[in-house]
């Protein structure tokens, strides 16, 4: 996918676009951001620009991109060319020391059939300690014709020494327009494609993820929760909402799974409240969330003022308790207590 093609983080291509016209591309680069939100597409960009046998000049600028259609931009894209080396996580969930070495030897060489070698670590939080540091004498002094690139989306995860010595380049998050525009074009309808764009956080891989079915699921639980608390006159009955908010709640799936499943629907209340205080507030924006207009203006009467903005930072530290693996029932107690 060429830099013109990635949706979003129009600035960063360009500056990665102008550097490669430049050729002042660090020769090791560290693509930082949230998950799913284009780092490898960005990688596999920088691979097509480097050896692209049909290269297309930006007029607007001092910027060059790969054409996408010749055969070196189709085979990087498909994995197939030869000097475009990626290194991913194997069976065992992380990426050796001897997948290390191999690409460091291979790099050693002249390319065999364009301008670059280029070696995409993905999910390079995954190195083992070992191979990272057998990586970092390459780091320091990459060989002539060779581009390195780590994509991580926890580079606190590297050791200090392999960050220090690859300049980062970060990627943010998606805005919902951009998330739904990449779903439509995928086939999505647009009443599906917006809801789920707006519980995606920001990343188009969670969304292109989510099905249809999981994410109805998700929104009914999220919009049973605010229909609870909204009317609770106590604790008591907030709490009764919570049980049925709850994921797997009597299921006998791995606790993993019941995180999974609740991190889904606080995405998805997340959501709902947006569209909620937007309602309330009288804003011309138009809900993610448009087929349920008439459950959200219900709603809006109860969330005016600051409730709104609050329960919206609420569920932001329910998402964290659960990334910390608190019991998904106490996230849901919690989170149903301070709406």
């Amino acid at each position: 996918m060429p830099f013109r093609d990635i949706v979003g983080h129009e600035r960063v291509t360009t500056r990665v676009a102008r550097a490669v016209a430049r050729e002042t591309l660090p020769p090791c680069m560290l693509l930082t951001g949230p998950g799913g939100v284009g780092k490898r597409l960005l990688a596999t960009a920088i691979a097509q620009a480097l050896n692209c046998g049909a290269l297309r000049r930006d007029a607007s600028g001092p910027a060059l991109d790969g054409c996408g259609t010749c055969s070196a931009c189709r085979r990087i894209a498909s994995g197939a060319y030869p000097d475009v080396l990626v290194l991913e996580p194997g069976e065992s969930g992380a990426i050796t020391i001897d997948q290390v070495r191999e690409a460091i030897e291979q790099v050693g060489y002249r390319p065999f059939e364009g301008r670059r070698r280029v070696v995409i670590v993905d999910d390079a939080d995954l190195l083992v300690p070992a191979a990272q540091n057998a990586l970092l004498k390459t780091l320091e002094e990459p060989p002539g014709r060779s581009q390195f690139l780590l994509v991580t989306a926890r580079p606190d995860m590297l050791l200090d020494t392999v960050r220090s010595r690859c300049p980062c380049l970060r990627l943010g998050q998606l805005a919902v327009d951009e998330i739904a525009a990449i779903l439509t074009g995928r086939g999505a309808d647009e009443q599906v494609a917006r809801p789920v764009a707006a519980a995606a956080g920001g990343s188009v891989g969670r969304a292109v993820q989510m099905t249809l079915r999981d994410r109805q699921e998700s929104r009914e639980a999220a919009m049973g929760l605010l229909r609870s608390v909204s009317a609770a006159p106590d604790a008591k009955a907030r709490l009764a909402g919570a049980r049925d908010f709850a994921a797997g709640r009597g299921s006998k799936r791995a606790p993993a799974a019941d995180r999974r499943e609740l991190r889904e629907r606080l995405r998805a209340l997340a959501a709902l409240l947006r569209d909620v205080a937007l309602v309330a507030a009288g804003a011309g924006e138009p809900p993610a969330n448009a087929d349920l207009d008439g459950s959200l203006r219900e709603l809006a009467a109860a969330w005016t003022g600051a409730r709104a903005p609050r329960a919206f930072a609420a569920v932001g530290e329910a998402l964290d308790a659960v990334d910390r693996n608190v019991s998904p029932k106490v996230v849901a107690d919690w989170v149903a207590c301070r709406l």
